[in-house]
């Protein structure tokens, strides 16, 4: 399989750290790919109308995007506890986690994208604090509920410790650690996880 990733992305990171848990990821090719809102790729737009990572090609040459399909599909390939819940309340539960810290995710790249691509002179800071609001709330759910997670580590932690590293990569000078004490504890444990720190995004 061929997985296109840019590894400062924490949507392309949910793929492979998925794939390092479940034990397959050496059947993963993992491709780096430059993506930007306003260059097309060629490349990647072969596989993905969308042109946005990631996007996995499977050995039978069908290609699935985006995140949320690729860890859903990746998780049928392996005979470990799965990372998606049965059908049920707690695979609600789950997938409400993972739309959320998509969401988070969501927002925080937009800022990024508002921050670092539009020019200086276009750029609007009333919509990077609504993207920013929108990560504090986020922020807020999770520390109200991450205590009733325990040791598990499926989909929805998998979500949390991408968004809550993307912040760390991108906006360190956002604090979000500050009014966060449960979230912070339970960062600095998933952190040490093999999986985490092997999909660690660039710091240079």
């Amino acid at each position: 399989m061929k997985l296109y990733i840019n590894k400062a992305s924490p949507f392309a990171r949910k793929a492979r750290i998925l794939a390092r848990e479940a034990g397959i990821a050496d059947r993963i090719e993992e491709i780096d790919t430059v993506v930007s809102p306003v260059t097309m790729n060629e490349t990647l737009a072969r596989e993905n109308p969308l042109i946005k990572i990631p996007a996995l090609v499977t050995d039978s040459g069908e290609t699935f995007y985006d995140s949320p399909v690729i860890c859903e599909y990746l998780d049928t390939l392996h005979q470990k506890a799965k990372f998606f819940p049965e059908p049920g309340p707690r695979r609600f539960a789950a997938l409400r986690w993972q739309a959320l810290t998509d969401g988070m995710m969501d927002a925080a790249v937009l800022s990024r994208y508002e921050m670092a691509v539009r020019p200086e002179a276009l750029r609007w800071k009333d919509w990077i604090e609504g993207q920013k609001r929108k990560v504090f709330g986020g922020l807020h759910v999770l520390e109200s509920e991450v205590g009733s997670w325990g040791d598990e580590f499926g989909i929805a932690q998998i979500g949390t410790a991408c968004a809550l590293g993307y912040l760390d990569f991108r906006f360190a000078d956002w604090g979000w650690r500050s009014g966060h004490p449960k979230l912070t504890g339970w960062f600095e444990r998933v952190s040490r996880r093999q999986s985490v720190a092997a999909t660690l995004p660039p710091q240079a």
